[in-house]
C-alpha cells in the first residue's frame, strides 16, 4: 500500500481515487494518496456523512480536486470538516479556501501547534465528548494518548465508526521493498489493524482512559470501521476492531 512511482498511486487506494464512493445509507468513503518525503506515497481515506439537515460533514479530508468538490456538492452542501488527530490536517487548508461556510472541528490542542499556525489554518471549535446538536444521530468517542488524542465518530443509523490512525493494516505484499525497512520499524506492515508502533506508545501511557475509550467502541457494535490507512473493515466491524485493538485491551 505504499509505493514510490505514479504506476503504484493508482494501487495504494481502492479505484476510483478522490471520489466519493456509497459503503452505506449517507455514508461514503473518498480513497485518495498522500505524498510523503522520499517519494513515498501513503494511501489515506476520508469518510463523508449526510446530516440529517442535508448537510456534509467530512471526516479526515483529504486532497481537493474540483471534480470531487463538485461531486460532493452534488450530494449536500459542505457544511462540516473534522480532523481528528495531530497528523490528519493537511489538507483543511484547501478545503476551507473552497468552502468558506464550512465549520471546522479539531480535538483539544490542534490549534496551538506551530505547524498548523503557520498554515493559516483556521480550527473554529475544539470537539469534547459530545457531538454538536445539528449532527443528530453521531456520537463522539475521543481515545487519548499522551500528547495525542484521536476523535472517533460514530454514525448511529448505519452503525459505521470512523477512525483515523487507531486502526492501520498494509498487507506486506503491497508494500514496495524499498520502503519495507521503514514500515517494517513502525511496525505497520502485516500487522492485522495495529497502527504504528510510536502511536501505540503514546496512547499507553494513558492506558486507563483509552481501554475505557476503547470499550466505548466496542459497545457501539459497529458493522462497519472506516479508517485512514489499508482496506477498512466492510463487515462484522466489531469483531474486527476488537481484535485490531488486542495490544490495548486487557487479557
Amino acid at each position: 500500500m505504499l509505493g514510490t512511482d505514479a504506476r503504484l498511486m493508482e494501487q495504494v487506494s481502492d479505484l476510483p481515487l478522490d471520489m466519493p464512493k456509497p459503503v452505506a445509507p449517507d455514508v461514503f468513503v473518498v480513497d485518495s494518496v498522500l505524498r510523503r518525503p522520499l517519494g513515498i506515497v501513503l494511501p489515506v481515506r476520508m469518510t463523508v456523512i449526510r446530516l440529517p439537515t442535508g448537510g456534509l460533514l467530512l471526516y479526515s479530508p483529504t486532497r481537493l480536486t474540483p471534480a470531487l468538490q463538485s461531486a460532493l456538492e452534488s450530494l449536500g452542501p459542505i457544511r462540516h470538516l473534522v480532523a481528528p488527530n495531530i497528523e490528519h490536517w493537511l489538507f483543511l487548508k484547501q478545503w476551507q479556501q473552497a468552502c468558506p461556510d464550512a465549520v471546522t472541528w479539531a480535538p483539544p490542542g490542534l490549534r496551538k501547534r506551530r505547524q498548523v499556525r503557520r498554515s493559516g489554518v483556521r480550527v473554529h471549535h475544539d470537539l469534547g465528548q459530545t457531538a454538536p446538536r445539528e449532527w443528530g444521530g453521531i456520537e463522539v468517542v475521543p481515545v487519548p494518548g499522551f500528547g495525542f488524542r484521536e476523535i472517533t465518530l460514530f454514525h448511529q443509523a448505519s452503525r459505521t465508526l470512523m477512525l483515523a490512525d487507531l486502526v492501520l493494516d498494509l498487507p506486506r505484499e503491497q508494500v514496495p521493498a524499498l520502503v519495507r525497512p521503514v514500515a517494517g520499524w513502525l511496525d505497520i506492515v502485516g500487522s492485522n489493524g495495529k497502527p504504528p508502533v510510536y502511536v501505540r506508545a503514546v496512547i499507553k501511557l494513558r492506558r486507563r482512559a483509552a481501554r475505557d475509550a476503547v470499550k466505548r467502541l466496542l459497545a457501539l457494535n459497529p458493522e462497519r470501521v472506516v479508517f485512514s490507512h489499508g482496506p477498512w473493515f466492510r463487515q462484522n466491524g466489531v469483531v474486527q476492531l476488537r481484535h485490531a485493538l488486542r495490544w490495548l485491551l486487557p487479557d
